[in-house]
């Protein structure tokens, strides 16, 4: 196995000058960055990560904390954070976290007191809890939000929801759709909550009188698209469509509506949020919206690892598939 010797010895640097570009140092050049990372390469020289902590004072360790019951959203931001990580000779530690009780702050104590995380990030509805940001603070670990809402020392990353929510609501008027239900989110997912306020914001554009009938409560799961499209459905009058503001709660309403022998999207056009996998693998394919989970999940790594002093930008898209179309004529 090659050693830290071989690699300064290829690239004609001193073992320090290694070890600087190894543990990202800055006022390094460029050149002799490039060189060692060139006789890392040919050499497959894996630095010893206990040197490194001890040399940097890093544990070279990312935590991300979630409580998001939506698999696809977590997993999606996961890759692409995990993949970073890896370029940047980092580690991603995956912990879920309560909302609620006591025994959250001990999972966090213990994590931050083994690892030594050099920074942790959170996704919805964790990056709007107040005291778990505030604890963050306490501990003096670097954290970064994705959607974060609430004011907090913490760096942020805002997502467009309110405007892609408006998007959904576009989209369903142009074809034709007036009674419209809506599945929302928890109260706690307080970033999902501006979709809502975005969907409002198009009937009112289009003249649209809103019924708050037609706004349910979600559980953001499989289950509660189900419970809560039931619920929709068995009104008097019926929405032709239904916007569920996550994929999950989507799906569980495309199941539902073939339950009950609709057509879709003849009888009822049914639209999602976030773009996960399962909207594919549904029929007809889901209508959703896509967010750039990956990208997020390198976003807010760069923003612990690299320091970033502005938030990057991200653009959400309907992505219009076969479960949305022309209102029916009844």
């Amino acid at each position: 196995m090659s050693s830290i010797r071989d690699v300064a010895a290829m690239a004609g640097v001193s073992i320090k000058t290694v070890s600087r570009v190894v543990n990202n140092a800055p006022n390094v050049s460029s050149d002799l960055r490039d060189r060692v990372a060139d006789a890392i390469k040919k050499l497959d020289y894996r630095p010893n990560q206990s040197a490194r902590r001890l040399a940097g004072g890093r544990s070279f360790l990312i935590a991300f904390l979630y409580n998001n019951p939506a698999p696809g959203y977590n997993s999606g931001i996961q890759v692409g954070a995990a993949n970073r990580c890896r370029e940047l000779g980092y580690h991603l530690v995956v912990e879920p976290i309560s909302l609620t009780g006591d025994e959250r702050f001990e999972v966090l104590d213990r994590l931050v007191a083994a690892l030594r995380p050099d920074g942790v990030f959170l996704a919805p509805p964790l990056s709007d809890d107040p005291q778990i940001l505030r604890r963050l603070v306490e501990l003096k670990v670097p954290c970064a939000r994705i959607a974060g809402s609430v004011m907090s020392e913490s760096f942020n990353i805002p997502t467009p929801e309110r405007s892609a929510g408006r998007m959904v609501a576009d989209h369903l008027i142009a074809l034709g759709h007036r009674r419209i239900g809506v599945i929302c989110p928890p109260a706690s997912h307080r970033a999902a909550q501006r979709r809502v306020d975005g969907f409002r914001d198009g009937l009112a554009a289009a003249g649209i009188s809103i019924d708050e009938q037609m706004f349910v409560e979600g559980g953001f799961n499989f289950a509660s698209g189900i419970s809560e499209g039931e619920r929709l459905l068995s009104l008097p009058q019926p929405p032709t469509a239904i916007f569920a503001t996550n994929d999950d709660m989507a799906l569980g309403v495309l199941t539902l509506a073939h339950r009950r022998g609709l057509r879709l999207p003849d009888d009822l056009s049914v639209v999602g949020f976030d773009d996960t996998r399962g909207s594919l693998t549904t029929w007809p394919p889901l209508t959703t919206v896509r967010q750039p989970l990956e990208e997020m999940g390198r976003a807010v790594v760069n923003s612990l690892v690299e320091g970033l002093a502005d938030a990057p930008s991200f653009v959400f898209e309907l992505v219009k598939r076969e479960s949305s179309g022309q209102a029916p004529t009844r």
